[in-house]
């Protein structure tokens, strides 16, 4: 037995699935579609053209004949000029006419008629109309195209003979064989190369395609710096392609901002619990009265409380990044707010030699989540204090117009370095880069009032001069708000 290798029926189904078969299928097909109907109308227009012509021909003969027996019925040499010796001058498309009277005896034939036709097929054929032709095979396998009427003898008529005409068509049907051959032949090499053609023509224009494939296998986490080149690509795969680069740059710039995350969730979940874990180390090293075992259990405590507060904010940042997050809004006085929030921080301003006050003009009314936004303006508030130098001021501000409801926190404090107020609202981002607790929190205060105005479909803007202070402004479209005169 011989071995016969069986076609890989999953390689098949695996090309016919791919973009460049498809596009050559379309191709081809569309090809040959175009060709097919394009020729088989050359070919009907043609036939149509030839039959045309000779019914005209035929016609043609019919009125002359015809004007000849009812004007002058006794010219007998010109009517066997007519029907017996012009069809013998040619030699292409001859024509053969035969004249009857009334009782069908024939008066005047074409010679050689007799041969080429069977006669008594003729009073079958439709008569009395000159315009109505058919077809009919002469006794040699021929082709003819032939017709008969009756015609008026003298005028006034005395009686009336009939004309029966045949015309040799077999040249114009060799000429439509040998154009049905052509036909079919360009049908044949249509269906060859097509395909060939439409596949080369469809690999060159996936080429940039395959290309994007091979650079988007290249991309991994570790490495995002792969970008597809557009030079030279189609208007469509060029603008694919700029947007497929803009989504690396963004997941290049998530992954880098997640890293330095992790990193920084690290390092300060680190510091709080490697604190706790020296204080007991410590503390359980030899035995210890209660006065330091109570000094010990506060510095756990605080220590426990910071980390509380990191993880308090870090789940308070990853619920406001859900799209499953939803404001409980109300109409909330933004000047009854800010009062509130200049009474809670007040004692702190007190102590450290800061003046604390507020400058609204009107009772502002807006739909805010009053929880979330209170927690914006304590965090804005409490960054402030902690970089005022006493003798400073701390002044919360409120007005809006058409656009906007805005909140400001101005404080005349150290200020930010230019450089690093693009950061400013990056999380654990602090500006001294100091670790310590003594730096002021976790550096996610900015970040969650970033978080809370975009949840108001707003945003929050700062200026600052270092050595003059720095002024955070909340803004959040209007939404309801309004303003009324105290």
């Amino acid at each position: 037995m011989f071995w016969k290798p069986r076609p890989n029926l999953a390689s098949l189904r695996r090309f016919s699935g791919t973009l460049a078969f498809r596009l050559t299928a379309a191709y081809a097909s569309a090809g040959l579609i175009l060709v097919f109907v394009a020729t088989a109308a050359l070919y009907l227009a043609l036939r149509t053209e030839l039959e045309r012509s000779t019914d005209l021909f035929l016609a043609d003969k019919l009125h002359v004949i015809g004007t000849m027996l009812r004007e002058r019925p006794d010219d007998w040499d010109a009517l066997r000029e007519e029907i017996e010796l012009e069809t013998a001058a040619r030699r292409y498309q001859q024509f053969y006419i035969r004249l009857l009277d009334e009782n069908h005896t024939a008066l005047l034939t074409t010679p050689g008629m007799a041969e080429q036709l069977d006669l008594r097929r003729f009073p079958s054929l439709p008569s009395g109309h000159s315009d109505q032709t058919t077809g009919m095979t002469g006794t040699h396998g021929r082709a003819f195209r032939v017709t008969s009427a009756t015609a008026s003898v003298g005028s006034p008529p005395t009686h009336t003979d009939t004309i029966e005409i045949a015309i040799d068509v077999s040249q114009q049907e060799a000429l439509l064989a040998r154009y049905r051959h052509w036909f079919w032949a360009i049908l044949l090499v249509t269906f060859v190369v097509f395909p060939l053609v439409g596949y080369q023509i469809a690999r060159h224009g996936i080429r940039p395609v395959e290309e994007m494939v091979t650079t988007a296998r290249h991309i991994s986490s570790s490495n995002l710096r792969e970008r597809v080149r557009s030079n030279g690509y189609p208007i469509e795969l060029a603008s694919l392609a700029g947007t497929f680069n803009e989504m690396l740059d963004r997941l290049q710039e998530s992954f880098e901002r997640i890293s330095r995350f992790s990193g920084d969730i690290a390092h300060d979940l680190r510091t709080p619990v490697n604190n706790i874990r020296g204080e007991v180390e410590v503390a359980l090293a030899r035995a210890r009265n209660v006065e330091e075992y109570r000094d010990v259990l506060t510095s756990c405590l605080e220590e426990a409380v910071r980390l509380s507060d990191l993880i308090g904010d870090l789940l308070f940042l990853a619920r406001a990044e859900s799209p499953l997050t939803h404001l409980r809004r109300e109409r909330v006085d933004v000047s009854e707010l800010l009062a509130g929030m200049r009474d809670y921080y007040e004692a702190s301003a007190a102590g450290g030699g800061i003046s604390l006050s507020t400058a609204v003009d009107d009772s502002l009314v807006a739909e805010l989540d009053r929880t979330l936004m209170q927690r914006a303006v304590g965090n804005l508030v409490s960054n402030a204090l902690a970089h005022t130098p006493a003798g400073g001021s701390v002044v919360l501000k409120a007005n809006s117009d058409v656009a906007a409801v805005r909140i400001e926190v101005s404080d005349t404090g150290v200020g930010i370095p230019p450089e690093a107020l693009p950061r400013v609202f990056d999380r654990f981002f602090r500006v001294d880069g100091s670790r310590s607790q003594s730096s002021g929190g976790t550096g996610l205060g900015l970040a969650i009032v970033q978080s809370i105005m975009q949840l108001h479909g707003g945003h929050v803007e700062i200026d600052s001069h270092p050595g003059q202070g720095t002024r955070v402004t909340l803004r959040v479209p209007v939404g309801g708000a309004q303003t009324t005169k105290t």
